[in-house]
């Protein structure tokens, strides 16, 4: 904002009102907008999504990773209108972000350093955020790189593949651990979408679209008890994305 506040050719005018997106002066500015780079507050994401999405705008926007499994959320991924930006900078499921010194909290401060401008900033590492947007990129086209069902085996988990008590597919609990060479369907965790390239996949669902009935040729007619989440020795899993490799 300083920067576009410091260049002669732009107007800087305070907003009237709060600044709700949801209000009228906001969504005008939104129609003349060409694009929006925002960190939304989290409670209201999907709303906020939505209105981004109906009003047909190119946004790049912070968002949780469960926001991956939000009904307002999934089926734009799933049909690759809005994926994730170019994470390059995740770090063991976290993002870094600088800081100003005024109002750093010390105790979740990870490193001191000065920026471009001179001036001191902090680092802070956040847990479970993510990238979205509708901005292609190169990295979520590029495929990725995966051993045999064979060598998974031999070389990562030391065990079988396990298929679910009630679904029709096989466990994956690593996005590393995906067999390239797996027909079939495949349960795997949200991670997926940090490497997910939309040549290399076809995501059917995800396990609350088996417990609402949309995915039935997925459900186990052998199996009797719940839907909620995968099974797998009868121990409930966390959510899992659905995936198909495509056909070449």
């Amino acid at each position: 904002a300083k920067q576009l506040k410091a260049n002669k050719h732009n107007e800087w005018m305070p907003l009237e009102g709060d600044g709700d997106f949801r209000s009228d002066e906001s969504i005008s500015l939104l129609k003349r907008s060409d694009i929006v780079v925002t960190n939304p507050p989290f409670s209201l994401f999907r709303e906020f999504i939505k209105q981004l999405v109906d009003y047909n705008k190119k946004f790049l926007i912070i968002g949780n990773l469960n926001a991956i499994t939000y009904k307002e959320v999934f089926p734009l991924l799933k049909e690759n209108k809005v994926w994730l930006g170019n994470n390059y900078k995740i770090n063991a499921g976290a993002m870094f972000f600088e800081i100003p010194e005024k109002i750093a909290n010390l105790e979740q401060i990870r490193e001191v350093k000065v920026n471009e401008s001179g001036k001191k900033v902090y680092i802070t590492r956040v847990q479970g955020v993510r990238w979205f947007t509708n901005l292609d990129h190169g990295r979520r086209h590029q495929p990725l790189p995966l051993m045999t069902k064979a060598e998974v085996v031999k070389f990562a988990t030391k065990k079988s593949f396990e298929k679910y008590d009630n679904y029709n597919a096989i466990e994956v609990s690593l996005v590393k651990n995906i067999p390239s060479d797996y027909d079939g369907v495949m349960g795997v965790p949200m991670s997926i979408f940090d490497k997910y390239s939309p040549e290399q996949f076809e995501i059917l669902g995800s396990d609350y679209n088996v417990r609402e009935g949309l995915l039935p040729k997925l459900v186990n007619p052998k199996w009797k008890g719940k839907l909620d989440r995968g099974y797998v020795n009868n121990k409930r899993l966390y959510t899992r994305i659905l995936i198909k490799h495509k056909k070449k």
